[in-house]
């Protein structure tokens, strides 16, 4: 399994612009990146080119969807001192390596991605018979692979995408991976290890190589995490001559599983705008209020007296987000024998969601006053995004033979 060292190890991941995000977002997504971002080199971006894929008709939406958004980003707790922050249209070596990766890519590995038809299937109403959506899963991979991201925090239903990604990223490496005096560079870039170090890495790659020792392996690859005296171009090649292959000019990402978000919507669906059952980090204790007190409850709920069943209530399952387990248990208790009302029952809920977003709602306000530093926040991003970007265009290109340098 082709990687790069840990300590080179990136994550990357990106949303849709669809404007002010709600409390689905925060929990499946954006208290992950926070804590990501505290763990290893982040790249947070909007991925405007994708909206594209589906929404080509009618983008006028794109532009102030794509600044409210990083507004509630930034609100959650995303740290520009932490993680870059970008635009993905504003970094272009995104299309060049997507364009030079669909040279490559048999058109069947893109039909069979499963999101391609269940999309399709949801979305009937738009005519997706285009390359762009046919190829958004290739442009993904893109994403990925200019960054040489390590990790992609993904649910289970993207998972897909990042194998695609890794068979894209094999196939690139075993086309244009063995470089003009691959073996002698490995040779000379093994001695800079020391002779210790050197005897050990080699007696790795035999074990593994000839008799398949997984354990081999991952000492040979511990051993070159840990080494400081050769080059990161050194240990790509070290990683391709280790496993057999050639230098790793794309590195294999992994699928970093995210939990699956436990936020229902108000009616006890998935929270979605589609739906018209959310709570936005942005509403105001008013609404929120207004929200949860006019919440579904158990039908069998009819009168103040009649005892409920919680399993058949909306309402708790914002319980189990939000409450202890002591409010929990009287909540149970309280509905099962009708010694609360649901009134009652959810306005521990309203308290737990208004101070849960009072601290977001505040820096929210404050970078809504100041867009001018929100936007220079994203230039930021760009700018330090474009820099890792062009040098994996410039490998890119030297491989495939067109640097014309």
């Amino acid at each position: 399994m082709s990687s790069l060292p840990t300590q080179h190890q990136r994550v990357l991941s990106g949303m849709r612009p669809t404007g002010r995000l709600h409390l689905g977002h925060y929990h499946g997504v954006l208290k992950n990146w926070v804590n990501l971002q505290h763990e290893y080199e982040c790249f947070f971006f909007v991925a405007d080119w994708h909206a594209l894929t589906t929404h080509y008709e009618d983008p006028s939406m794109i532009e102030s969807s794509t600044w409210e958004m990083v507004i509630d980003w930034l609100a959650a707790g995303i740290s520009p001192g932490s993680a870059k922050l970008f635009i993905q249209s504003q970094v272009p070596e995104h299309a060049e390596l997507h364009t030079l990766l669909s040279m490559i890519t048999p058109l069947g590995w893109l039909e069979r991605v499963p999101t391609y038809k269940d999309q399709q299937e949801k979305l009937k109403e738009k005519d997706l018979a285009t390359y762009g959506f046919l190829g958004y899963p290739l442009l993904q991979s893109a994403d990925i692979l200019v960054y040489k991201a390590g990790m992609v925090p993904v649910g289970e239903d993207q998972v897909a995408h990042v194998e695609l990604t890794r068979e894209v990223a094999r196939r690139f490496n075993h086309l244009y991976g063995r470089e003009p005096g691959f073996e002698e560079k490995s040779e000379q870039a093994v001695a800079k290890m020391g002779k210790k170090n050197a005897r050990m890495f080699m007696d790795c790659r035999k074990k593994y190589q000839e008799e398949g020792l997984q354990d081999s392996l991952d000492v040979a690859k511990a051993l070159l995490d840990s080494q400081q005296n050769i080059s990161i171009g050194d240990k790509e090649r070290l990683f391709g001559y280790l496993e057999g292959s050639g230098k790793i000019i794309l590195p294999e990402p992994q699928a970093l599983l995210t939990p699956a978000s436990k936020m229902p919507g108000l009616d006890g669906q998935k929270m979605s705008k589609s739906y018209g059952n959310t709570i936005a980090l942005r509403d105001t204790p008013d609404e929120i209020d207004k929200k949860i007190r006019t919440m579904p409850t158990d039908p069998a709920r009819v009168r103040r007296n009649d005892p409920g069943d919680p399993a058949k209530c909306p309402v708790w399952q914002f319980h189990l987000v939000y409450s202890s387990q002591e409010i929990q248990d009287w909540a149970l208790e309280g509905c099962r024998s009708a010694g609360i009302g649901c009134v009652d029952c959810k306005k521990p809920v309203i308290d737990a969601v208004l101070v849960e977003l009072k601290p977001i709602q505040e820096r929210a306000r404050e970078y809504e006053d100041d867009i001018g530093t929100v936007k220079a926040i994203v230039a930021d991003g760009n700018e330090a995004a474009r820099d890792v970007a062009r040098d994996t265009l410039e490998e890119v290109r030297k491989a495939m033979g067109i640097a014309y340098l």
